[in-house]
């Protein structure tokens, strides 16, 4: 089973989207997957108890869990303020260490309303989680100008679907 983190929690984010089609896309291929939706973590996850680990509420360990039970994880990741949204950074570090990525495989998708298609934050984001031990997939497709290029849960260009595509069948071998 693969798991996919929609990396924000902003309500009706378009990084929900593209997760939604990920996981369409993977379950064309006989592939299940989940999607673990940062707009889940309790409001209060990341108090000064993200730091006391017997303090996590019960909502935040089966959401710990949940990453803990796989061996595959995809990062749909849009930028803001060129990097990665924060509230992906403090979900990580509020994951156990170094048990929770250390030697999975992990795939990374940017996305921007910017022309960059999110490069940078997917640079930093993979600084993270090979620092976690998580193996990243080079290919790292990225989509910039992403409001522009979806409709209906769907890309209206043919170039981001064949990205999309070409990442899947690359990590469904990783």
């Amino acid at each position: 089973m693969i798991l996919i983190i929609s990396g924000t929690n902003r309500p009706n984010s378009i990084t929900l989207k593209v997760a939604t089609l990920y996981q369409q896309l993977l379950a064309s291929r006989g592939q299940t997957s989940e999607i673990l939706d940062l707009q889940d973590l309790p409001l209060d996850f990341a108090s000064p108890s993200l730091y006391k680990s017997e303090l996590y509420s019960q909502a935040f360990l089966s959401l710990r869990k949940r990453v803990a039970d796989v061996s595959k994880i995809v990062f749909i990741v849009p930028e803001y303020n060129c990097s990665f949204p924060g509230v992906l950074k403090a979900f990580i570090d509020g994951l156990e260490y170094p048990g929770a990525l250390r030697g999975k495989k992990g795939a990374l998708v940017g996305l921007s309303t910017g022309g960059q298609g999110g490069n940078i934050a997917l640079s930093h984001l993979t600084d993270v989680l090979h620092y976690c031990g998580l193996h990243v997939l080079a290919q790292k497709p990225r989509f910039p100008y992403i409001h522009k290029h979806m409709q209906e849960g769907q890309f209206t260009n043919a170039l981001y679907r064949q990205l999309l595509e070409e990442q899947i069948e690359e990590f469904l071998t990783f």
